[in-house]
């Protein structure tokens, strides 16, 4: 790790072997506490490669433990984090939206650690315990439409960096990874990120990996489609910059999305969008996610299609039955 960190402070670029050679002794414990928060730090400070990205990547696939549901047609939902908004669990409500439309999805995710509460955070104050056993997950994917795989049992390398990325409490290349290390690797993705550089990133593997993924950040900055400023959605069909107004949203205030300073009141702003009690801006703004992720999966479908998809679940309640259904298999 000393030569590592005297390379890197030089400015110079890991390898691919030395990136995933780096993160197969992460996993297997063999770094202090010091040496991992100078690691992490270092890429605050500069960008990552595509070449580190993916060796760390193949890293953690590498030891991941593997989930296998055979050929179900599931997409993954999930951002970055670290885009320092504090916003609610927008990627977490927006799962159980997308499967109470009739889809599914393996939702691989964490406590937050740049950011008061993670998915696993919001799914844990509910009652939710996480399991590694296969039969029940497959058991939830098939009666909620939801699988949720909290990372640190499926990815020792999440595991072993866990305390110090929440100590750090600031966003480093671990946020880049975790939505590239589903441990079931889904065909399918939404995809939040913090910056356009990482898009870019992002895109590069998805194509080289054959994921059927859309990348959207909003250009203030958010790691989803927050609907506060114009936002970029990067898939198969190219790149675009939509505006709220011309999708038919109303651009909403940065403060009516925030999640609160504490897990309780992200929870509960989780919970009013679910029982449609939210406020015009966080309804919309899960939908507006819900919309891209139905259309990723269904690319047939026109975007106000897959939107009024998204809008019949939260108002039939069948986005709140899957939540519910979703609890009960998972206590």
């Amino acid at each position: 790790m000393k030569t590592l960190l005297y390379k890197l402070f030089e400015y110079k670029n890991l390898s691919r072997t030395e990136a995933r050679d780096v993160l197969l002794n992460i996993a297997d414990g063999r770094y202090n506490d010091s040496q991992l928060a100078a690691f992490m730090t270092v890429f605050l400070m500069r960008s990552i490669t595509t070449d580190e990205l993916t060796g760390f990547r193949y890293a953690i696939l590498e030891r991941r433990r593997p989930v296998d549901f055979g050929d179900v047609k599931a997409i993954d939902i999930v951002g970055t984090g670290g885009d320092g908004k504090n916003t609610f669990n927008i990627s977490t409500a927006t799962c159980f939206v997308v499967a109470g439309a009739g889809h599914k999805v393996v939702k691989h995710g964490n406590y937050g650690a740049s950011s008061i509460s993670g998915a696993s955070n919001v799914l844990e104050c509910h009652g939710v315990r996480f399991t590694d056993d296969h039969d029940r997950l497959q058991r939830s994917l098939e009666e909620s439409g939801v699988c949720y795989l909290h990372a640190p049992f499926f990815s020792p390398a999440l595991k072993s960096v866990a305390p110090v990325r929440k100590a750090l409490a600031v966003r480093n290349f671990f946020n880049m990874l975790g939505p590239l290390v589903n441990p079931m690797l889904p065909k399918y993705q939404l995809l939040g990120v913090y910056n356009l550089k990482l898009m870019r990133l992002y895109d590069y593997i998805a194509q080289n990996e054959r994921i059927s993924c859309t990348i959207v950040h909003s250009l203030d900055g958010y790691d989803e489609i927050s609907l506060t400023a114009p936002f970029k959605v990067v898939n198969r069909a190219g790149q675009r910059v939509y505006t709220p107004e011309e999708l038919g949203w109303t651009r909403a205030a940065q403060d009516e999305l925030s999640g609160g300073e504490s897990v309780a009141e992200a929870a509960a702003v989780f919970d009013r969008v679910l029982h449609g009690e939210a406020s015009r801006a966080q309804r919309d703004c899960v939908v507006a996610n819900a919309a891209f992720a139905i259309n990723t999966l269904e690319p047939d479908l026109t975007l106000a299609e897959a939107r009024s998809q998204a809008e019949i679940s939260l108002d039939t309640g069948a986005a709140l039955r899957a939540f519910n259904r979703f609890v009960e298999l998972n206590r």
